[in-house]
């Protein structure tokens, strides 16, 4: 679930985000966006059938981020998306639905290569949940994962492609990915 999201869910119990330290600036963070921007291409001989896909919630700004950048270095328009996995999660019925989130493939997924972008990887079920709802569009030549902050804790065998920070943490403690950088602490 994107920290985003928990913390929303967590709200009406009484639980609030405490950040308690920043982990990455925002100078980090946009740094950590044009060396995976350059990985990306570099992996794919350039961006040609490349697609971005953010994951809803946590991931759509960074997708927008990192395919500007993919943009700005190709000197081509590379096309976003976005992909809400929800109705795809083994754990549905628990999860809010958030009313905001929305899936946008502007172009057919059958022999591209998807990069999906997601903030915070965790246990890597978000993940496959993605996978799942992308193959309801079509079938890929590849899908690749980008993520800003992985946090380790995995349930499956998932690992991201791109990574801007790995950052092992406890369970309890969370990470917030926000316009101001990337925030480490707990709920409280």
């Amino acid at each position: 679930m994107a920290e985003r999201e928990r913390r929303l869910t967590a709200a009406p119990s009484g639980g609030v985000f405490q950040a308690r330290t920043r982990v990455m600036s925002i100078d980090d963070v946009d740094r950590a966006i044009l060396r995976m921007a350059h990985e990306i291409i570099e992996r794919n001989q350039g961006s040609t059938d490349v697609v971005i896909v953010g994951m809803q919630t946590g991931g759509v700004h960074l997708a927008n981020r990192l395919a500007a950048a993919i943009g700005d270095i190709e000197g081509s328009d590379i096309p976003v998306g976005t992909l809400d996995a929800t109705m795809h999660r083994d754990d549905f019925a628990i999860r809010p639905v958030m009313p905001e989130a929305a899936t946008d493939i502007p172009v057919d997924p059958t022999d591209r290569v998807i990069v999906l972008v997601d903030d915070v990887l965790y246990t890597g079920r978000t993940v496959r949940a993605a996978l799942d709802a992308i193959h309801s569009y079509g079938r890929p030549r590849a899908i690749q994962l980008a993520v800003m902050v992985d946090r380790g804790h995995r349930e499956l065998p998932i690992r991201p492609d791109y990574v801007g920070k790995n950052l092992p943490t406890r369970r309890a403690e969370m990470v917030d990915v926000n316009t101001e950088g990337v925030d480490l602490g707990e709920i409280s």
